[in-house]
């Protein structure tokens, strides 16, 4: 999860849909990705974010949304990009009765210790590559710990 849905978690979202199916459990997985806010829903991915998945061969189809009540009730972790991501959705996640999500920063799985995956958005190529490099590194290492 990321505050847009546009940038950062699309891109990891894609790393992990990749790293199932390449590893023949995407059945095992229910993988999706939203936004803290409500800025840009029904928007495809910045274009940035789609070039540089491009260039590591993998496409999406996916459209901003936003967190969801059911996501705390549905999914079993809920990974996001930085603190102001974690506080919110702390928040969000205590104001619903029965939350199994547990919510955690992505950036907690890399073994190179980025806890924080920065926003790319106002940067450039370069850090976008930065962002699908440190996804790579913490989905592998999630996956690993959670299979």
């Amino acid at each position: 999860v990321s505050i847009g849905n546009i940038c950062r978690s699309p891109i990891a979202e894609a790393v992990f849909r990749k790293l199932v199916t390449d590893e023949k459990i995407e059945n095992k997985w229910m993988t999706d990705s939203a936004a803290v806010s409500d800025w840009n829903v029904g928007r495809s991915p910045d274009a940035r974010a789609l070039k540089c998945l491009r260039n590591h061969g993998i496409e999406t189809a996916h459209k901003a949304r936003q967190v969801t009540k059911d996501d705390f009730q549905t999914f079993d972790y809920i990974l996001c990009m930085d603190e102001s991501n974690l506080r919110d959705l702390k928040r969000k996640s205590n104001q619903v009765k029965d939350c199994k999500a547990k919510i955690e920063l992505l950036g907690s799985y890399d073994p190179q210790k980025q806890l924080i995956i920065e926003d790319p958005y106002y940067g450039n190529e370069k850090d976008f590559e930065t962002v699908y490099e440190q996804c790579v590194r913490c989905c592998k290492a999630f996956l690993e710990k959670s299979h």
